[in-house]
This record gives C-alpha cells, structure tokens and sequence, in this order.
C-alpha cells in the first residue's frame, strides 16, 4: 500500500477491484488499513468487505465484518444471509433474514434462493406466498428460484410458467434457461424443446444452447445434440469448458466411445482436456462406456489435469462406483480426495454410498456415519435416497425403510427406491402399499415407478395387479411403456406360467426384443418345463449374445431334467465348437470386514477344511428336521454317477460353503449376508431355510435377480422364484 492519503473514494475503487478479482490477499490488506484510519464509519465499505469474504468462501470474516458495520441495511443483510445459504447454513440466514426491519425483493429472492438449494421447497413456497401477500412484485431471480425449489412438483412449475408468460418474464434468458433444466432434469423433454424454440434469438445465450445440448443428451438423443452443437458453431457462437462438456455428455448417451474419443483427441489439440470441466465430461465419458477399461482412460484423464476440484473427484468416484468390481477403488479414492483437502458434499456422499451397495454393509455404515458427522443437512434427500438403495442392496431391508421414513421430504427418486427395496426384497405387498400411499398423495409416478412395481407384481405372482399398473401408466398417466416394462410384463407372465400370452408380448410390442425378454421367457420356461419355447428364446438369446453361456447352460439343464442325454451332448459339444465356457458359480461374505469367496468344489479357502466339517455336521442336523437332498439339482447322469456324487456335488455349492463359513465364523444371533453371482440352487435354497429355522438366523443371500430372505424356515420369496 502505498503512502498517499487515503480517501473513502480510494477505498471504494480499490475494494471494488478487489471483489471483482477475488483478491483477498489485498482485500484483507485494505481491511486492516481501513480499521485503523481515522475515517468516518461506512456502510458502503463495511457491506463490500462483508461482499469480499463471503465470494472467497470466508464465511466467519463474512459474519465477523457484517457484525462490526455500523448501521447495517438491506444489502448488508442481504449479502450476509446469500453467505450462509451459500455454505448451507439456512437456518442462520433465515435467522438474519427476520431481523430486518425492511427486507426488499433481493432479501426474498436470497432467501428463496438458498431454500432451493438446501431441498426446502415447503419452505420456499411459503416465504414466496408471504412475498405476494405483502404485495412485492417478483422478478426474474425470483422465478429462478422458485423454479430450482420446485424439485418434482411438476403442476407447480407448470403455474409458474404461465406467471412468467403473463408477466412478461419470459423474454429473460435467466428465467427460460431455469424452465429449460427443469423440464429437462424431470423428463419433460418435449417442453424443454419447446422452451428453447419459443426464445427469441437474441435472447438465447451460450447457457440456453448449453442446456438444450445437456437436455438432449439426458433423453438419448445424443445426435439432435451433437447436430445443435454444430449449429452453435456455425452460428460463431462462444464455446466454452461448459459448451464442451456438454457435447462429451450427448456422445455418453450414445454409449459411442469411438466418437468420444475422436472428440478427445481435437480436446487435446486446444488444451481444453487439462480443464477439470472437461475432465470430468472425459471421466465420465470413459467410466459409462468402456467398463473396466475405460476406467483406466479415466485414470489418465485425470492425472493430466493439475489442480482437480471437487467435482472432478465425485466423477472418479462415480466412475468407480458403476463397475462391481472397482468399488473399492471408489472408497478408496474417496478417502484420498479428503487427504487432498477436499470436504465432501452431497455429490460425493452419493457416489460412495452407490459403491457401498456393492460391498459390505458395514462399509455402508461407516460412511453413513461420517454423512451425520459432516456438514450435509440431515433433509439433503438425494444422499438420504442413496442410503436407501444402499441399505437394501446390502441385504438390510429394515434400516433401508428407516431412512426413509425418517426423511423430512420424499420425491419421486425416494419412493421408487423404496419400492424397488421392496420388489427385490420379494415384498410386494408393501412395494404395492406404498405405491397406492403415493399415488393417494397426489404424487405422479414416473415410468421408474412403474417399473418397480411391475417387477415386484413379478416376483410375487400378482398377476392381475401387474396388468392394472401396466393399462394405468398408459390410460392415466399417459406414459408411453418402454423396453422395460415390457420386460416385466414378460417376466410376470412367464413366471405365473402364462406363456403363449409373454410370447405374444415379446411378438407384438413396438421394439425389437433385446437379451432381457428372451432371457425372462426362457427362465420362465425352465420353470414350466417347456423344452419347445425354451429352444425358441435360447436360440434367440444365441443370435443376440453369441458368446454368453446362459441360454447353452439352462438348454442343457432342461434336458439334464428330461433325462434327454443325446440333447445335453449335443448342447455341450456345440459350447466347446464355438468356444463357450459356463460362468463357474461362486459365493462370497464379508466378515469383520474382509471378503471370503468360495466356488463349488474348490479347496483354497484357508478354511475350507473347517467349513467342510461345519456344514457336515449341519447337513445331519437339518435333516433330522425334515430336509431332503433334491438330487436333480446335480446335474449329473444316472449311469455315470459314482456313488454319493450327487450327494457331494450338491453339499458342496458355493453359496452352501459360504452360508456355512457366515454362521461358524459369527456370533449367535447375528444376521449374516452371501452374495452369489449366478441364480440361486433349487436344493441350496430348500437347505437354507432349514439352516434358518435350525440355528435361529436370519440369512439373506442376494443372487443374480434378488433377494432371499431366509427366516425361521421360510423365504422371504415364498418360494416364488
């Protein structure tokens, strides 16, 4: 600082600069000087400092200039109360906001502003009712954040929409910009499109075309995205980080990896692939479409970039999440980021929480821990949503409904968890409770909705059900069915033994079948034996998936059951021509947080002696209880089976060896959790429930397509699978 005198006038130019640059090195400079002149008290000054700080993210200085302002006004207020929303602390903003004697439109619209960013829309509605009662007139930023609290009250911003035609407001790019995302982020593409074609071409600014570019990209019209991309250049419009990232967001929904690697390499070229931005689009990119091996891209898109923020960390982290077999990796890089220096927000917290899912349940537990301990508010619902779906994915379907109903909000994405807990819980009855409970609410189910409660009419047998919510989402809610309902009609009807009517479905429905149907068709028809319709789907699978060994094994196992031993060969001499291998089974648990994989008939468990000798004993004890072996499960030949193979075969199933390994290596009592890979056995589930009722415990094993709650001798399936 120099020696001139300095005048209020300097001051202000100075602080302005320094506000404009975020300068707080030479804003806190400028602070102590202005302390310690002899010039008359400012409020101007006092309020610009309160400015400074709260931009540079200090929020005690903020609060610490604001409280030392003498003769605070509106602005003072305004910005101190926009400095703790910022940080989430909107209770102390709201605290502030009450004690102005005059609040004006900018402390409402603050106000508003940081309600919808900490999920109270309740909240927001309320102080925008009071807002009108005392006859304030609304502007652009109020609609703005009015818009963001809505979340999904879709009939809302509907009404507010016609406000901002009435009013006028919709020549603001700001205002259209917000409907924009709105309608795009809820699955309203249609007026999405139609918001950005209805703004005037002048009005339209690079956030407009921005946000159309994303829109497209969420609905999986990647090539309407890239083709309005290259209309923004022709238009010599600015493309920025944003512009960017939101081209390699449409190439993701394409699932085109060529295309987006292309788009790397021009990246490259501009040096745009070291902005964090575009890192994150790149990451993400890589981690949706190239599994495993695109993680490893990912890794080298991230080590080029020099400072990595917080975002492009939750993207790692996410990106690790959505490969089974990396979530470690996620933890792990979770940890790291908060070595680095970064604090975890809700973004972070729902990427590790989503990798959670795939481990342990006590991994789940620890980082719900440090959920309470941080700084996220106890209402934020999309992490309160992940823990949802974290909890029934690991098996404990209790602490799962007691998030929820321990949550102070629910949205659509709450309830679909909930019900999806349920229908892979084999719990229709409450998935279909809860979904007339929201429908009775007044709350519009989303085609996520339908297909959840169709999958849990499917795995409990509720047929009629299934065909009412199926005709519902078409005749009253007017949503269109997709691949995936279809999907679950199939499964519903195959299951329940309606074949000829799935065939239909799979026949007439407007899309091209993909693996899934056929795969519903043909397990429904190993389950009614029907060797005709079972050849159809296999051989439709076979064209689909040639070198998947699904529809080979369970062809093979039909015939295994009809005693058609010419069929099995020629099934297994066709695998080994074209180079099919089955997928071997396995079974793992994780007990004092470490993971024990066991494969049937395989002796490297250190403690595989042990088990051998437990299970045993507790094969003697169950059948006592009145357990019979279910030979056909074996798979074996009559003629070619030595004597007891049958019997040594079946008692040594993966998912019996780790059910064994759970209750030797527990305390009594304790519920234990076995994943396996592939579906679960026929006579490994008839011997579980008997090891339930026997020991007392509660086992839940999750295969391939749910859960099977296993509970005093009884499935939580109902034997329904």
């Amino acid at each position: 600082m120099n020696q001139t005198p300095w005048t209020l006038k300097s001051f202000r130019d100075v602080l302005k600069k320094c506000i404009a640059e975020r300068d707080l090195f030479t804003g806190k400079s400028l602070h102590a000087l202005y302390v310690k002149s002899l010039l008359s008290p400012s409020t101007y000054l006092s309020n610009h400092f309160v400015l400074l700080y709260s931009k540079c993210g200090l929020l005690v200085a903020a609060r610490a200039a604001f409280d030392s302002t003498y003769e605070p006004n509106v602005f003072s207020y305004n910005t101190i109360i926009a400095a703790y929303a910022k940080e989430s602390k909107i209770h102390i903003a709201r605290k502030l906001f009450d004690e102005i004697p005059q609040p004006d439109v900018v402390s409402y619209n603050t106000l508003i502003s940081g309600y919808a960013d900490a999920g109270e829309s309740v909240q927001a509605m309320i102080l925008f009712k009071r807002m009108r009662e005392l006859g304030f007139e609304l502007d652009g930023y109020t609609l703005s954040g009015l818009i963001a609290a809505c979340r999904d009250k879709v009939c809302l911003v509907r009404q507010l929409h016609g406000i901002a035609i009435s009013g006028g407001f919709d020549s603001y790019a700001s205002v259209n910009n917000a409907f924009l995302t709105y309608y795009s982020k809820n699955g309203f593409l249609n007026e999405a499109i139609s918001v950005f074609n209805g703004m005037d071409e002048e009005v339209r600014d690079e956030v407009s075309w921005n946000s159309m570019i994303v829109a497209y990209g969420q609905h999986k019209e990647g090539k309407k995205a890239l083709a309005l991309y290259r209309e923004m250049v022709g238009k010599g419009l600015e493309i920025d980080m944003f512009t960017l990232a939101s081209v390699l967001s449409a190439v993701t929904s394409l699932a085109d990896l060529v295309s987006g690697s292309q788009f790397h390499g021009k990246l490259i070229k501009t040096g745009f692939h070291r902005n964090s931005h575009v890192g994150s689009g790149l990451i993400d990119l890589y981690s949706k479409c190239g599994g495993r091996k695109g993680m490893s891209e990912s890794e080298k898109v991230f080590e080029e970039i020099p400072s990595p923020d917080l975002i492009l960390w939750n993207t790692m982290i996410s990106g690790y999440s959505l490969n089974e077999e990396l979530s470690e990796e996620a933890v792990k890089s979770f940890r790291q980021m908060q070595r680095f220096g970064h604090r975890p927000d809700d973004g972070s917290f729902v990427c590790v929480i989503s990798a959670c899912s795939n481990l342990s349940l006590s991994q789940g537990k620890q980082i719900h821990g440090l959920v309470i301990k941080s700084h996220i508010p106890s209402n934020e619902i999309s992490v309160n949503n992940a823990l949802v779906v974290m909890y029934y994915k690991c098996g404990n379907l209790r602490d799962a409904r007691k998030v929820f109903d321990c949550m102070p909000e629910h949205n659509i994405v709450s309830v679909n968890s909930m019900i999806a807990g349920y229908a892979q819980h084999g719990r229709g009855a409450e998935a279909l409770l809860l979904c007339q409970q929201m429908l009775d609410s007044g709350s519009a189910p989303n085609n996520i909705t339908f297909v959840s409660i169709l999958s849990a009419c499917a795995h409990c047998g509720k047929v009629e059900e299934g065909q009412k919510y199926f005709n519902m989402m078409k005749e009253e809610f007017k949503i269109e069915p997709e691949l995936e309902h279809y999907s679950c009609m199939i499964d519903l009807l195959g299951r329940a033994g309606k074949l000829e009517e799935a065939e239909i479905i799979i026949e007439t429905m407007p899309f091209k079948p993909g693996h899934v149907p056929w795969a519903a068709l043909l397990g429904a028809c190993r389950k009614h034996k029907n060797i005709e319709l079972a050849k159809k789907a296999a051989n439709q699978l076979i064209k689909i998936l040639p070198s998947n060994a699904a529809p080979y094994v369970m062809l093979a196992n039909m015939y295994t059951e009809s005693k058609n031993w010419e069929e099995v060969a020629a099934v297994r001499k066709l695998m080994r021509e074209r180079g099919i291998r089955k997928k071997p089974g396995c079974s793992w648990i994780v007990v004092k947080k470490k993971k024990h994989v066991f494969v049937a008939e395989d002796w490297s468990h250190p403690k595989i002696g042990e088990v051998n000798e437990y299970l045993e004993e507790m094969m003697k004890k169950i059948k006592r209880e009145g357990y019979v072996m279910e030979e056909k499960w074996a798979m074996v030949k009559e003629d070619e089976a030595m004597e007891g193979e049958k019997e040594i075969r079946l008692g040594h199933h993966s998912e019996k060896l780790a059910v064994a390994f759970g209750l030797m290596s527990t305390s009594e009592g304790e519920d234990i959790v076995v994943v396996k890979n592939l579906r679960i056995c026929g006579d490994c589930h008839n011997a579980i429930k008997f090891m339930s009722a026997v020991t007392g415990r509660e086992i839940t094993v999750r295969d391939n397509l749910r859960f099977h709650c296993f509970r005093d001798g009884e499935c939580s399936c109902g034997d329904y699978w």
